[in-house]
């Protein structure tokens, strides 16, 4: 799918990742950017660079999504694309303790990076199907296809955000629905700037702009699987084709990276 002359809906669109694929959409003719954010104020930033429509929203709300939702449908147009991009990383604990980070932290991991896709496609569905098309376009993380060493919320919460948007691409393919998952590594982005050490910056820091052409190619071909760092793909087939031994190894990355100095 094109995004020209559509409407898009980017979540966590007031910085890094969303903040590059509004820019990168309205370049591509969009009909209309909306940018949804919890920094309202980051959103309507983004919004009138792009000449886009902003609005402050915790996705983690089903009714705020709901009410946005309805509201743009109704006096805006149709949504074409949501770009369900929000997300956390910062979940507290030791980065030696899988067991250490606090249990309200798991729950607004759940919250925000698995829940808030649910909530994007319960409430867009019922206006695309009737269409015959919609794409959704998943922000997960290279975590939740491999794994994220010292950060247990963040790797589980991705995992489960990758199979969400394998079940959504498979239940609803044959009504026109179309989702890609996002899965970069290391994006210059102020989450990544936070993480410091072990952030696992190995194969090198993208550029939002560059991952968000990663993601115009992808839905051009309709493309499940958005990998902006290549590598990581290969690092997926040694998961599976060893999976004992890609657990040694990612024991032996883990003492390199947080060994006692």
């Amino acid at each position: 799918m094109k995004v020209k002359g559509r409407i898009v809906v980017v979540t966590g669109g007031a910085d890094g990742i969303g903040k590059g694929l509004c820019e990168r959409f309205a370049a591509e003719g969009a009909k209309k950017v909306i940018v949804l954010d919890r920094n309202g104020a980051g959103a309507k930033a983004t919004a009138e660079a792009i000449g886009g429509v902003a609005y402050e929203c915790d996705v983690a709300k089903e009714d705020q999504v709901k009410r946005i939702v309805d509201e743009v449908e109704k006096t805006i147009g149709p949504i074409s694309v949501f770009v369900s991009n929000a997300g956390i990383g910062d979940f507290g604990g030791r980065q030696d303790d899988a067991t250490s980070q606090p249990n309200d932290q798991w729950q607004r991991g759940w919250e925000v990076n698995v829940m808030a896709h649910v909530y994007a496609a319960r409430v867009c569905l019922p206006y695309m199907i009737p269409r015959g098309e919609g794409y959704f376009v998943n922000t997960a993380s290279a975590a939740g296809l491999l794994n994220q060493i010292g950060n247990a919320c963040y790797g589980v919460t991705k995992h489960a955000a990758v199979g969400y948007a394998e079940i959504l691409a498979i239940t609803h393919r044959d009504q026109g629905i179309r989702v890609s998952v996002l899965c970069p590594q290391a994006v210059d982005t102020p989450l990544l700037r936070r993480a410091g050490e072990g952030s696992q910056n190995v194969d090198g820091v993208l550029t939002p702009a560059q991952v968000a052409e990663y993601v115009v190619q992808a839905m051009d071909e309709e493309k499940f699987e958005i990998l902006p760092h290549p590598q990581v793909l290969g690092y997926m087939r040694k998961k599976t084709e060893d999976y004992s031994r890609w657990i040694g190894g990612m024991a032996k990355l883990q003492r390199t990276l947080f060994q006692k100095k």
